[in-house]
Order: C-alpha cells, then structure tokens, then sequence
C-alpha cells in the first residue's frame, strides 16, 4: 500500500518562531544583563588579544587571499586586518576561543555563549563604517551588548534540556543557531528573513565532538566556534539577498533535525528568553582551563605549598569530582598536544600541584615535557561524587565541583580539598569582578602600548560611555 506525503507547505516550526519573537520583540530591560555583557565584552576580547601570541591561533587570521583589504570592512582586534564580515567573524571567533579561556555555559549541552561575538561585532562594525559612509548613524555599542545577551540566551536557553554531545554533536551547533539569528535582525532582515535563515542553520548537518575527545583531541576545537559564527554570518547575508528558508527543518518526518540527528526527540524548555543566561554566565577569571576543571585547579594550587618537594612521598591522588567532568576530561595516556592537555583533568591538576599556577603557556610542548607531569597523572584516580552530579543541573545551585586529596606513602594524607563553585560563578560575582577586571587590563598589555591599554581599560569601565559609543570608533581602538 502506498503511503504519500503531503507537499503542501507548513507552517514554520514553532522554535523558530519562538526565535523570531524573541529576537524582535523581546525588550531587555535587566541593568544586570547590561552590566555583565560589559563584562563579557572585555573578558572575550582580552582572550582573543591573549591568543594573538600564539602563532598557530595567528596563522589562521587575515583574508583568505592575502593582501585583500574591504573598503569599509569589519576590522579585526589586535591586528590592522579589514575584511569583508564573514572573513572577519571567522577571524574574531577564533581568536577568541583558542586559548579555551572565554565564558561558559554549563547544563545538559556545554558551551560558550562570548563564542558568537565573532559574528554580532563583525557585522555591527561593517554596517556602522557603510552607515557612516553614506552619511547615515552608525550603530553603537549599546546595539552589540544587546545582541549578544539574546544571543547567549537562545544558545543557553536551548541547552539547559537538550544535550547534543550525546548524539556525538558538537556545541558550536548553538552558536550558529543564535548567531544567525542575531546577525539578520542586526542586517535588517524581517522575522520571515531569520527564520530562512535560521532554518539552514539546522539544516547544515553540524559538526562532530570527534575533535573535542580521545585519541582525536587536535585544534579544530579552538576554531570550530569561528567557522560557525561566520557561516551564521554567511547564511544571514544570503537570506537577505532571497534565499528560501526550509520551514519544518526541525520536524519534517524521515528528514528532518530531530529524526536524522537527535533520535527523533523534539527539544524540550524549562523556560521561555528572557536575559537568564547572561546573568547567569560563568566566567573563566583564573585559569585558562575546561570549566569542568576550574575548581579542581583551584583545589591543586591550594594543595600546593604543602606538597611542595614532596613528590616523591605521595602515593596516589584521589580526584573527586561530577559526570560531566569524567565524560569529557578525564584521560589516561599520552596527550599529544596543547589542545589535548588543555582537555585532560589529570594535566590541569598536575601543573597546579608542580607550579602553583596554570596559564596557557603551560599547555605547550616546552612545560608538557616536564616527567613530573605524566608521573602525578599516572597516581591520580577519578571517581564520581553523585551529590556533585545532581547539583551540577539544579537550576539554583549550578554548582561545578571538584575535590583533591593526596595520599602519602607513609599513610598520612592532606585534607580533602573541596570547591564547589569556581570564582567565575554568579555566586562569586562580588569577588570575581576586581579579579576579572584584572585579567582583561593584563590582557590588553600583551597586545597594546600603554596608553592605548589605559584608554581602552578606561572607556570599558564606563558603561554609560561605553554603550553610547559607536561601534566602528570602538572597534578603531583595537587597532595596533
């Protein structure tokens, strides 16, 4: 018996037209969510600054062709590069997530919401030098904190309940869902325009976790959040020329999303947009390390004065710690290269019990030979704490945490080293912000002279200034 399908045209699915309500309707009126998109704002560009020093971060940017300069071109931070916005999206985004040292999203799908300021400052500095020059406003960057608290409340929004690593999807699926939807409001798309182009960013097919785990674990990581910004920024600009949308591209039975790559289930939400995310991020002020591991590096420095030219003594080293944790960075082995041992529990703990500290310099192959390392690694046993791993999803705690304890050969041991929340925490905001202030001005003295540091540091710590600021004169004083 036959069976036909009906080729009549739905009605678009009803996530995308919750997007579309929320990316144009939706007013943001939280003075908290302004305050800490300043805040996200500073810390994601001082990480991309930060990542300018290392030359396989800095391979990858400038034009595809080389010497192409765009007249009135997005201009890319920490460098003298104008590209056209897709080019310099990519670029923005892979400056910032190199170094794994971005905000962090934590719930049933991980992530980094900063990751889609690649494509939101791109854009809003190619309009704003076109506006100028045609004699029109330019934006400000009171228009950018905005987007990017949308844009981290649809990315998320949609992961608290819906996990794509475990059908073997990559996070950065997110970021090229929220940014694209973003970006077309931001180039002056219509709600019909977003949803097209929303659509064929779940049609794309998306990118694998394969690079993020063992024995696989290489740098594609650190710009897989830029490629997917930018084709944000590609799908946006070819809705706006036309281009069709695929309305059920989430429900369309046999081939669509859901059946073809989330095992039929449809998404699930605790809550509708609002400005929850932003309010809620967490940031990485510490160290540069897989959030999952920030307590636990935490714990490892605290140990440290007290294990110091002890390690011939220590017997083993019991790291406790959540599922999340021991899913994605718990390895054994060999780990072959800054990428991989920035995503090993066991390395992160082991530098902060040898050094007393973990930058990003710590990651590369000169540190990563020291024999102390691969010897605690080769101690350390992991093992779930379930109160961890239930707090880690209750929506009120969210907590992220870790415990060390080290045992002597002698029989004696340290205390139990617990922390439960990292110092990015909402819960540590008060004592987190002086520190994160910090680390930004820092991060700017790598890149700039100090004058243009200080006129930097001094405009982003006005909100009020800097909001009414216009976005390519913003952008201008990034400009080395």
């Amino acid at each position: 018996m036959a069976f036909h399908i009906s080729n009549d045209r739905p009605e678009p699915d009803q996530v995308l037209l919750d997007l579309a309500d929320y990316v144009y309707d939706y007013g943001i009126n939280s003075p908290e969510a302004y305050r800490t998109a300043r805040l996200c704002l500073m810390d994601t560009l001082g990480c991309g600054l930060l990542a300018l020093r290392y030359p396989e971060c800095a391979k990858h940017l400038g034009p595809i062709v080389p010497g192409t300069v765009v007249p009135h071109g997005a201009k890319v931070p920490g460098t003298q590069y104008q590209l056209d916005p897709v080019t310099a999206a990519f670029n923005i985004g892979c400056m910032i997530r190199w170094l794994d040292y971005n905000d962090t999203w934590l719930a049933a799908e991980w992530g980094h919401p900063s990751d889609n300021l690649g494509g939101i400052l791109a854009v809003a500095d190619y309009i704003s030098r076109n506006n100028v020059a045609e004699g029109l406003a330019p934006l400000t960057m009171k228009d950018v904190l905005t987007l990017m608290i949308k844009a981290h409340e649809i990315q998320g929004v949609i992961a608290l309940d819906n996990s794509f690593n475990r059908v073997g999807l990559d996070h950065v699926l997110l970021v090229k869902v929220a940014s694209t939807a973003v970006v077309t409001k931001l180039l002056g798309g219509s709600k019909e325009e977003m949803i097209n182009a929303v659509s064929n960013a779940w049609l794309d097919g998306q990118a694998l976790r394969t690079y993020r785990h063992a024995p696989n674990t290489g740098s594609r990581k650190s710009w897989a959040a830029g490629d997917a910004t930018s084709r944000a920024v590609r799908l946006s600009m070819m809705a706006l020329k036309g281009e069709m949308g695929y309305p059920s591209a989430l429900t369309a039975k046999t081939w669509g999303f859901y059946d073809v790559l989330f095992k039929g289930n449809e998404f699930k939400f605790q809550r509708s947009y609002g400005s929850y995310v932003m309010e809620n991020v967490l940031f990485k002020i510490s160290y540069p390390a897989e959030f999952h591991a920030q307590t636990a590096v935490e714990c490892a420095i605290a140990l440290y004065p007290e294990i110091k030219g002890r390690w011939e003594d220590i017997d083993h080293i019991v790291l406790t710690t959540h599922e999340s944790a021991i899913r994605i960075i718990d390895k054994q082995g060999p780990l072959h290269n800054p990428a991989d041992r920035d995503h090993c529990l066991q390395y992160m703990v082991a530098i902060g019990l040898i050094y007393g500290e973990l930058t990003s310099d710590h990651y590369e192959d000169k540190v990563a030979g020291d024999p102390r390392i691969d010897w605690l690694r080769a101690k350390m046993i992991t093992q779930e704490d379930a109160r961890y791993t239930r707090e880690y999803h209750e929506p009120d705690i969210r907590s992220i945490a870790n415990a060390v304890q080290i045992f002597f050969k002698d029989g004696s041991s340290t205390e139990k080293v617990e922390v439960e929340f990292p110092i990015g925490h909402k819960g540590r905001r008060a004592e987190g912000i002086p520190l994160l202030e910090q680390k930004y001005e820092a991060n700017l003295a790598t890149r700039f002279p100090r004058k243009q540091s200080q006129a930097i540091m001094e405009l982003c710590l006005n909100q009020q200034e800097l909001e009414q600021t216009p976005v390519h004169q913003f952008m201008d004083r990034f400009v080395i």
